[in-house]
């Protein structure tokens, strides 16, 4: 387990080397896995006397004792705890108070609010938010979980990774917990890949175009094909745009095949028959 000093030292350092605080924060973040849970703390040196502190503050919350050699009576001093590594210090949060401590240090940036909720409220800080569903990819985000009419947690995701602060520091995948997501101020959005251009609605039977003998156009070339897809035939011209004798033979057979007025013009109710076929396979 790493310790505190590490933790600093592991900042200063890749800030030195040109890392970008987003990285920086990320792999320091992971640094602090294994470190401990401690209700109210946000990012102090975890001792005894400041265990004392916050079970003062919070004297329902018996683990904050429970889980120290010292408290607990197992010992009279910190050596031998696995948060005291190499007889060094480890710092204790709780899960707003991660998120907050690891944004102070690597971006100067603190988080208004003393809970999950007000955090999540306060406009001032965040770029952009929503629901997990539209996090953005490459962007350091805060996750946040909404249960029953309440803020109940939060923590760090970017893509497929969360590290939080709960039972301790913990680094996982994406859990389907995380109900919405939220970009610091102070973290710059990646470019997003763009999806292209909205394809184009498909227009219903009573929007396409009356069509009859002599007409011309893309339109008439749309419903030749579909008249071909549903197995009509257009042994000598094909779909060419034109909408002349065998092309009227085609829809006088299409319609009387499938119950309809046979009067050879193509209005909505034999545009609405023939878009069944569209998107098929057929002779042209």
């Amino acid at each position: 387990m790493n310790s505190a000093k590490y933790f600093y030292d592991l900042v200063n350092r890749m800030k030195a080397d040109g890392y970008s605080l987003q990285e920086t924060l990320w792999t320091a973040a992971k640094a602090c896995e294994g470190w401990p849970y401690v209700y109210g703390a946000w990012g102090e040196e975890c001792t005894p006397s400041e265990r004392r502190k916050r079970l003062r503050y919070h004297p329902e919350k018996t683990e904050i004792s429970k889980k120290c050699q010292v408290l607990n009576g197992s010992s009279k001093s910190c050596p031998g705890c696995k948060w005291y590594p190499n007889n060094e210090r480890v710092l204790c949060f709780d899960c707003r108070g991660f998120t907050d401590k690891l944004l102070n240090v690597v971006y100067g940036f603190d988080l208004y609010g003393d809970a999950v909720g007000s955090q999540w409220r306060a406009a001032q800080n965040w770029k952009q938010k929503g629901t997990i569903d539209k996090m953005p990819r490459d962007t350091l985000c805060c996750l946040f979980v909404y249960k029953d009419n309440k803020w109940t947690h939060t923590g760090f995701g970017l893509n497929d990774e969360t590290i939080e602060c709960s039972s301790g520091v913990q680094v996982k995948t994406l859990a389907k917990k995380w109900t919405h997501y939220a970009v610091p101020a102070c973290v710059d959005i990646a470019p997003q890949p763009d999806p292209g251009p909205a394809p184009e609605p498909t227009p219903t039977p009573e929007k396409r175009k009356t069509l009859r003998l002599g007409d011309k156009g893309a339109e008439v070339k749309l419903m030749q094909q579909d008249l071909m897809k549903a197995g009509e035939s257009l042994p000598k011209y094909g779909a060419d745009g034109d909408f002349g004798r065998e092309t009227l033979a085609a829809v006088r057979s299409f319609q009387r095949k499938h119950r309809l007025d046979v009067d050879g013009i193509c209005g909505p109710k034999t545009w609405a028959e023939l878009m069944k076929y569209e998107g098929g396979t057929g002779n042209d």
